[in-house]
């Protein structure tokens, strides 16, 4: 077992050796409860990745008697399910835990399906996608829990690490090894959360540290060298990607350039710059809006720019256009009303189009009764602005409003001609 990695052979037995989770598996949840009476229900497990979800499927098998077996979603086919409802059949019950179960095909739930139902294969499913996106709908129905695991703290991951190096027989309690307090948290704090990713890099900086009369002295230059860049995360087009844009947008449309910063960093971490780039656009749009048009126009030149650039250089004209939508002035006023107008035609609200604004370059129209246009730029001089009188809308829907004004920036003068225009109209009735 010494020849397996330190993060499998620390893998807990039994639930009550779960660090962190304890809103899920503490000793006063509903499911710690169930699974030590003995009920282990069908289950997601949902989160990123090293947190513990097969950690806890492990524990969950420890303590229940179930016979228990493990599998990949994306290594098993229509045989290995086979092979577990037939071996659920001899036993009675199986316990199968499916990591990566966002990658299960049709062919393989079809075969599985109906023994979750019965209750003769107990599943408990773990992925790094959102199940609610990602997990057939028919997966989901059949699993009565679904938890959303949450990355450890530091000092969870201290209590592991502690672990692993007082146990003789799973961990490195066998060696002695010189590790002071400050550099295991600086491994805690390195490891961002993830269990595995902390006693991956314990493992490491023990195997790579020099041995002096029989003691293994870990150097902070050493495990300093070892910890940079450890914590990014990874997973491009995943739901932590999507996770991270979503915090971006809200951080710039909350104007915390901090927070906007950190997610920016992240991003351009993972190394999706289209994909940044787009939301960046999108986000001068429905954010800063008209209250500041000049926005769009500067976040365009900074992606184009850094698409010349490519990364790492790119980073520094995407810094500029966060900073700049952070501290603007924002409305959304503009990405409102195409939305309400889009809402209002697919609930049915819509009306012929008005005569006069009818296509007239054809002969034939006006048999048709297409004509009377009134041309706004003949309007006489001193009106507003070429303005004239005459309804736009069908006529079931005039008077409706979707544009709903922000004094915002820019907008509160454009907000000024709206609501002057919308006075004229009062006027003319």
């Amino acid at each position: 077992m010494q020849n397996e990695p330190l993060a499998y052979r620390m893998r807990p037995h039994k639930i009550e050796e779960i660090a962190g989770q304890q809103d899920i598996i503490g000793k006063h949840t509903p499911l710690y409860k169930m699974i030590i009476n003995g009920h282990v229900p069908s289950m997601l497990l949902y989160g990123e990745p090293g947190i513990g979800k097969t950690s806890l499927a492990y524990a969950i098998a420890g303590t229940s008697n179930i016979p228990f077996i493990a599998l990949n979603a994306t290594r098993s086919g229509k045989k290995d399910i086979e092979d577990v409802v037939n071996e659920s059949r001899v036993t009675g019950k199986v316990l199968l835990f499916l990591d990566e179960i966002h990658r299960f095909n049709k062919l393989q739930q079809d075969t599985l399906l109906p023994h979750v139902e019965n209750g003769s294969i107990v599943l408990i499913g773990a992925t790094t996608e959102n199940p609610f996106h990602d997990v057939n709908p028919a997966i989901r129905s059949r699993c009565g829990e679904i938890k959303q695991l949450k990355r450890l703290t530091d000092e969870d991951l201290l209590t592991l690490i502690q672990r692993a190096l007082s146990d003789e027989k799973r961990g490195l309690g066998r060696q002695k090894i010189e590790i002071s307090q400050p550099q295991q948290l600086k491994i805690a704090g390195a490891a961002n959360g993830d269990a595995r990713k902390a006693l991956t890099i314990l493992e490491s900086v023990v195997s790579a540290s020099d041995e002096e009369d029989g003691v293994t002295i870990v150097e902070d230059a050493l495990l300093q060298n070892l910890v940079d860049r450890i914590g990014v995360f990874g997973d491009k087009k995943g739901s932590h990607f999507y996770n991270l844009l979503s915090a971006l947008q809200k951080s710039v449309r909350g104007s915390d350039v901090n927070a906007a910063m950190y997610y920016l960093a992240h991003l351009l971490e993972n190394g999706d710059l289209v994909a940044v780039s787009r939301r960046l656009l999108v986000m001068a749009y429905e954010d800063i809006g008209i209250a500041n048009p000049s926005v769009g126009p500067h976040v365009l030149a900074s992606i184009q720019a850094a698409e010349r650039l490519g990364l790492p250089e790119a980073r520094i004209p995407l810094a500029n256009a966060v900073v700049e939508m952070c501290l603007s002035e924002k409305s959304n006023s503009a990405y409102k009303a195409i939305d309400a107008a889009i809402a209002s035609i697919h609930a049915g609200k819509v009306g012929d189009i008005p005569s006069h604004l009818k296509d007239t370059h054809y002969a034939g129209a006006a048999a048709l009764g297409h004509g009377g246009y009134k041309y706004p730029h003949n309007t006489p001089i001193g009106s507003f602005g070429g303005w004239v009188n005459q309804t736009y809308l069908p006529d079931n829907l005039v008077g409706t409003k979707y544009y709903d004004p922000v004094l915002a920036g820019e907008e509160k003068k454009l907000a000024g001609i709206y609501q002057k225009l919308e006075s004229f109209k009062q006027k003319k009735k």
